[in-house]
């Protein structure tokens, strides 16, 4: 069977295909196993050089999502699953709302549409997130089944794909399932867009000894989870029977609700006696409002009884940062 993964040359883009490759199977849409003998990583840009971990049944194929006849071309085979990963993230949106709109809204109708004219009915995971919750009467601590109110244009378009992927389901088009993502911790790399991405930055900058701007206050709480188990709970979800899911197709993944100023503490207790960068603390309005519209806790009692991953606590996901990307 085929996989394909948009937004597949992102971080956790390579990451999913690795771990992919390395179990070489996955349940197809005939429902029994079947062993992967091309993945393709759909991204908007190429890469500047190769991709370290794939192997030859890997490829990159490269273009505009919101282009329905390249996505057609991409989900081209009735034995394939897709993993939806591609997006304009959090602050982008905010600074560029036709562009989020066109990637996020008509390209994933684009990926729908596709999957819908393969025979059978292929796996889609789509990669949502909790900026789906917002409003003034929002819980501190919301579920499954939490009214969404969003108050950005990402979580909105979030919140779009959640109801489309749960329609196209019932409709039997094919069998979806969105993955309602907490803050992803710890990307390596630069900073993006992401009103999140301070959250990887107070971590990996002074890991590099590089000088951190935080834009939010210390005190400041969100629901995180490491890369790893991010990784794990896509391909976790992916097996979860079509009858274990029902009709809501939309998962709260697990995650640790920490304060900004928990994660500085478990750096500096992992860390050792490494030289760490300084952390300076400059609260940035526009950050910090974008971030005062999510939600403190995320319950995820019905992920867990699915069988997806957890992280113990906030140190043991800045060690797997450094095992992974600094003593490798």
């Amino acid at each position: 069977m085929k996989v394909a993964i948009t937004g597949g040359t992102g971080f956790i883009g390579r990451e999913l295909a690795k771990r992919i490759l390395e179990l070489g199977q996955l349940t197809g849409p005939s429902g029994k196993l079947e062993d992967i003998d091309e993945i393709v990583l759909f991204d908007a840009v190429a890469p500047s050089g190769p991709l370290p971990g794939l192997d030859g049944r890997a490829r990159v194929m490269t273009g505009d999502i919101a282009e329905r006849d390249l996505v057609f071309n991409l989900i081209d085979r009735d034995d394939i699953s897709v993993f939806h990963l591609a997006s304009v993230v959090s602050g982008g949106g905010e600074l560029d709302f036709d562009t989020a709109i066109r990637v996020n809204l008509t390209g994933g109708l684009n990926v729908l549409e596709a999957a819908r004219a393969r025979s059978g009915t292929p796996r889609v995971v789509f990669a949502s997130s909790l900026a789906v919750f917002g409003g003034a009467a929002m819980p501190r601590r919301v579920g499954d089944t939490t009214k969404q109110t969003p108050q950005t244009t990402y979580g909105a378009t979030k919140a779009m794909g959640e109801l489309l992927i749960n329609d196209y389901s019932r409709k039997g088009f094919l069998d979806g399932r969105s993955a309602r993502l907490p803050t992803v911790i710890v990307r390596p790399g630069k900073p993006n867009l992401a009103a999140s991405s301070f959250a990887s930055g107070v971590i990996r900058e002074p890991l590099n000894g590089e000088r951190c701007i935080l834009p939010v206050k210390p005190a400041t709480a969100m629901p995180v989870l490491g890369y790893r188990n991010i990784v794990e709970g896509f391909v976790r979800l992916h097996e979860v029977s079509p009858e274990a899911l029902g009709d809501d197709r939309a998962i709260n993944f697990p995650n640790l609700t920490v304060t900004v100023a928990e994660m500085i503490e478990g750096l500096r207790r992992v860390a050792g006696n490494r030289h760490l960068g300084e952390i300076a603390v400059e609260p940035d309005p526009r950050i910090e409002a974008i971030v005062a519209t999510w939600p403190g806790e995320m319950d995820a009692t019905r992920a867990r009884a699915l069988g997806l991953p957890a992280d113990e606590n906030i140190d043991s996901i800045v060690r797997a940062y450094i095992e992974d990307f600094l003593d490798e």
